[in-house]
């Protein structure tokens, strides 16, 4: 019964704070499409030694 109590003082504030997050990401949420609307043009990026364009 110790080894229960040290494992549920050990991972009660792990799970606590994955909680908490899981709650504040619903809260601020944003979407794919609401970050693309935002707009910016297209550049080209250089991403393991090739060039790339966004579209």
């Amino acid at each position: 019964m110790k080894a229960f109590e040290i494992f549920a003082i050990y991972v009660t504030p792990f799970v606590i704070i994955a909680v908490a997050i899981k709650l504040l990401m619903k809260r601020y949420a944003v979407d794919l499409t609401d970050v693309q609307n935002q707009g910016s043009k297209p550049r080209r990026r250089f991403l393991l030694g090739a060039w790339y364009s966004d579209e």
